[in-house]
């Protein structure tokens, strides 16, 4: 069983080989020694495809397809994403982050007990906040 729910831009940040911080990769290495995975939300597939439809990521073969091939990767899972979780989004405690695609992550790392890792600020907000777990990448 995982820990780990990989924010969108931490997606995009390891397949895209960038850097990410000392904290976030001894996480990573250490749940992939384990032999855990870190999950990847559903809901990344999506901000994907919208990033690409809007020009913010060029990618060299179709969205669906590309995220397809990211989630063969070893050490990956999917992370549920159920109606449940989708409920729960609207009614987070605190402030929350008003990106849908944010609430989300961390309404399915609240369900599921993930630390998200994340550059996200409003997310890193919301856990230093006390709302979730949160690894800066």
């Amino acid at each position: 069983m995982t820990d780990l729910l990989l924010d969108t831009c931490a997606v995009l940040w390891l397949a895209g080989k960038q850097p990410m911080s000392a904290a976030s990769l001894e996480v990573l290495g250490r749940a992939r020694l384990q032999g855990e995975a870190a999950a990847v939300s559903p809901i990344s597939a999506w901000e994907i495809g919208l990033l690409n439809a809007r020009g913010r990521l060029p990618l060299l073969m179709e969205p669906a397809t590309w995220f397809r091939t990211l989630m063969t990767r070893p050490g990956l899972t999917l992370a549920p994403l159920t109606p449940d979780i989708l409920v729960q989004s609207s009614f987070l405690p605190g402030e929350p982050p008003r990106d849908p695609a944010d609430r989300i992550i961390a309404a399915t790392a609240r369900a599921s007990g993930y630390r998200v890792v994340t550059r996200d600020r409003l997310l890193l907000d919301y856990a230093d906040a006390g709302h979730l777990e949160a690894i800066a990448c």
